[in-house]
């Protein structure tokens, strides 16, 4: 919303001295979100007057077309003479008053006027246009015509109102009185401490029988309708040059008189209303819902199929407009046309007044439905004052009469569903102890009377909520308007006293425990956008009947390629992956935690909290049964150098082992037991790829994958060749794991350490024989590591030689090498009954 300033001061009398800033900063101090005071007419210095073309010479020996004009300015150039200006414009001919500036004056942007000569000829100044003058968008791009009835050498800085200071307010939704000059002025009023003039407050007539007739058919659409005749308009009379730059400035273009006094009246009051040229009325005006498929052709021309949700206006034809949104082609006001034989001026002379309240939801749905957003649609929408459009409709009659030479009929008419006035009650400490103030309750009264409320009550109040107030519903609202009206500054900042003994859930601590880790095994965090499509999936070549496939797809999607919720982490972690490597970073580890959405069986219906006290926990646990399941997940993604080459050596790329091996680390901060295993599945290659297990309540479950991407993939995706991936569920992981992680222990005691290769079938995982290696060494098995993998012809074809070395300690004491021995032998017999192992050189 665009605020004159010079505007406003007819509604505030605010002192001389006060600046746009002034005015800026107090109404953000009130909660509006002023954004800019723009400047008009900054640096502009006359003279800059009217002038009346005298002579026109056309000099044609040059390329363009360029006149030499002498032009009449009065006094204005101390000699009376007419002014010798050189001009290219063509919009103008002799007799035609203009805007002239003179040498000496500076343009806005700091273009001075100088007598200098071109073309053959001396100029004395210029004739203006509006763009030239800082008067924004110009479409006819030409010199400024005014009307006759002005002098040569009247001051144009004041006839034009060039020096004006404009408030841009970005209107919130809950605020939409202040898409109007009475209320942003209720608002400056109210922070100045000054009087408001309310612009509505009019004697308007009261209905009778003898207005224009109109039947409402959906009162729930349309619960008031005013319409009123004005009759006698000149067809030829034009919008004065005030009312075109008031709307000049608040951003709208002049169309015709009748069109802008609408228009002027809607942003003064906020009560968008509608002109209908009685001439082409047919019979009764009626409010209803459309007939689907209907069709209607609005004030831009274009053909619409209406939807049976839409409210239209009609006559006995049909639609002649869309209700709160838009007006029809066939009752436009009509320009003035000359008859070319008769020479007499045709045009709009009789207009029929629509001012109307409709349901904010319906034009909400209506304007979104044909895409046809309006400045009529977007105050509806917000919420118009119902008592206002009376008062907007007679002073919409009172301009025509004014400035159109129009005479208003007598007749009224006014169509209301009778609505009573809202009212809230609420403690009159309430706003005390939402704001941590005492404000009192002469101050709470005050204020709530400040914004047009009527109060009643001592500790307990009666509010009625003003007409133009449809946002205030519950005692927090009514706080706010207090709270807010006493400055937002003013509340004090204090820090908020939590309980003893809470803290971190044990799920938040595994996510910091997890991250730590990660970044410490050399892995980036990033984050994606958790929305995903049917492309992504089928680019990591998941089966059709995969369960990731089953989606939760949103209503309004920010994009139509992905119109759903993500059930993986890896396409946004390849899609950064891919980034990396186009942008020259090859050598990548990054990882990410996040939520995924799985639809649930027979879901739910959303059900509705209330606001006034805490959910009871079976309200809450019906609002999450309609919430799709969100497990956690983490994912990594490798590509490149693993470890870097330099003096210290070579290095290695990363592969599938440190895929697993980051599953690991994840595991271990989990305290869980991982159990890793050959597998097979969607985007990893077959024999790259490892399938992670957990046991959680005695039965193992499969939590995730971690291996070498597929070939097709790594195509399809654009990814660095052999780049690999893990992804787990952290929830599972974390259920299958012990909460509390103990530390490490440092023993005072030596290790004993014993080295044994085992030959096994090239079938048997090292996975396996490592399991049941820790499960025959027992308790003094310390750790376990594979240090070796060996096939070749001393041990025979479909044979492979895997070296572990077993390191022993016990807490209490130093072990014997008979202790160690033993513990070792165990551990050979029981891998050679489970996993056929025969000690290699046996």
């Amino acid at each position: 919303m665009r605020v004159p300033l010079s505007w406003l001061r007819e509604y505030v009398d605010l002192p001389a001295t006060v600046s746009g800033r002034d005015v800026q900063a107090k109404l953000i101090s009130a909660g509006l979100e002023v954004e800019t005071v723009e400047q008009l007419g900054a640096g502009l210095k006359g003279p800059l007057v009217v002038g009346k073309v005298l002579t026109i010479e056309e000099l044609t020996e040059f390329k363009k077309p360029i006149r030499f004009c002498t032009v009449d300015v009065g006094d204005s150039n101390k000699t009376g003479e007419p002014q010798e200006i050189v001009c290219g414009a063509r919009n103008f001919a002799v007799g035609d008053k203009v805007v002239v500036v003179l040498p000496g004056a500076v343009l806005p942007g700091g273009f001075a006027i100088a007598e200098r000569k071109t073309y053959g000829k001396v100029s004395r100044g210029m004739i203006c246009s509006g763009d030239e003058l800082g008067m924004g968008d110009d479409s006819s791009g030409g010199i400024i015509v005014l009307p006759p009835e002005y002098e040569p050498g009247t001051d144009a800085i004041e006839l034009l109102e060039l020096l004006d200071e404009v408030l841009d307010i970005a209107v919130t939704p809950d605020r939409g009185y202040c898409l109007s000059l009475r209320g942003v002025a209720r608002e400056t009023a109210t922070a100045f401490g000054l009087p408001l003039r309310d612009p509505a407050l009019l004697d308007v007539p009261a209905p009778n029988s003898y207005g224009y007739a109109v039947q409402i058919d959906d009162p729930q659409g349309c619960d008031r309708f005013t319409a009123r005749t004005v009759t006698g308009l000149d067809p030829e009379a034009r919008s004065p040059i005030w009312l075109q730059r008031r709307l000049q400035k608040a951003g709208m273009r002049s169309v015709s008189l009748a069109v802008d006094i609408t228009n002027y009246v809607m942003l003064e009051l906020g009560q968008p209303l509608h002109a209908y040229d009685r001439a082409r009325i047919e019979g009764t005006i009626g409010v209803r819902r459309a007939r689907q498929g209907e069709k209607f052709t609005t004030l831009d021309g274009v053909d619409r199929v209406l939807d049976a949700g839409d409210l239209v206006i009609t006559d006995d034809r049909g639609p002649i407009g869309l209700a709160g949104v838009m007006g029809g082609a066939n009752t436009e006001i009509a320009d003035a046309t000359a008859d070319p034989e008769t020479g007499r001026v045709h045009g709009t002379t009789e207009v029929v007044i629509e001012a109307a309240h409709f349901d904010a939801l319906s034009i909400a749905r209506t304007a979104r439905r044909h895409k046809l957003g309006s400045e009529a649609s977007r105050r509806f929408e917000r919420g118009v004052d119902p008592q206002a459009a009376a008062a907007a409709a007679q002073r919409t009659v009172d301009l025509l009469v004014l400035l159109a030479g129009g005479t208003a009929e007598a007749g009224v008419t006014e169509v209301t569903a009778l609505v009573a006035p809202r009212t809230v009650t609420i403690p009159a400490d309430h706003p005390d102890k939402v704001a941590g103030v005492a404000y009192g309750w002469e101050t709470v009264v005050r204020r709530l009377q400040e914004i047009g409320c009527d109060v009643s009550g001592q500790d307990e109040l009666t509010v009625t909520v003003p007409s133009w107030r449809p946002d205030l519903t519950d005692p927090n609202d009514l706080a706010e308007e207090v709270i807010r009206l006493e400055g937002y500054e003013n509340l004090p900042s204090t820090l908020p006293k939590p309980p003893a003994g809470r803290g971190l859930t044990s799920r938040q601590r595994l996510h910091r425990r997890v991250g730590r880790a990660l970044a410490g095994a050399g892995y980036v965090e990033t984050l994606s956008y958790p929305f995903l499509g049917e492309g992504a999936l089928d680019q990591l070549g998941l089966a059709a009947d995969d369960p990731a496939r089953r989606m939760v797809r949103l209503v309004n999607p920010l994009s139509d390629e992905e119109p759903a919720l993500r059930t993986t982490l890896l396409p946004g972690l390849l899609g950064a992956l891919r980034r990396n490597e186009g942008r020259g970073n090859h050598d990548v580890a990054l990882f990410e935690s996040g939520l995924v959405f799985r639809p649930r069986e027979n879901q739910a219906q959303p059900v509705r909290l209330p606001v006034d006290r805490r959910p009871t926990e079976a309200e809450i646990a019906s609002l999450e049964a309609t919430l799709p399941e969100q497990p956690r997940h983490l994912a990594v993604v490798l590509a490149g150098a693993r470890e870097q080459s330099g003096w210290w050596g070579k290095g290695r790329p990363a592969d599938w082992a440190d895929a697993v091996e980051s599953a690991r680390v994840v595991a271990r901060e989990a305290g869980a037991e991982l159990l890793v295993r050959q597998g097979g599945y969607g985007p990893w290659h077959p024999g790259r790829c490892a399938e992670l297990a957990v046991v959680v309540d005695g039965t193992e479950e499969i939590i995730g994958y971690a291996g070498e991407l597929h070939p097709r993939v790594v195509k399809a995706l654009g990814l660095p060749a052999r780049a690999c991936a893990m992804e787990l569920d952290l929830d599972r992981l974390e259920a299958a794991g012990d909460p509390v992680v103990p530390g490490p222990r440092i023993s005072s005691f030596p290790v004993a350490t014993q080295d044994v290769a085992l030959v096994v079938d090239s079938s048997v995982p090292a996975a396996d024989v490592e399991r049941v290696l820790r499960e025959g060494a027992g308790e003094l098995l310390e750790s376990l590591r594979l240090f070796d993998v060996y096939t070749g012809d001393q041990i025979g074809e479909g044979k492979k030689s895997l070296a572990y070395a077993l390191r022993f300690r016990a807490a209490d004491r130093t072990l014997t090498v008979e202790e160690a021995s033993t513990a070792r032998e165990a551990a050979i017999a029981l891998a050679s009954e489970r996993t056929g192992a025969v000690l290699r050189g046996a």
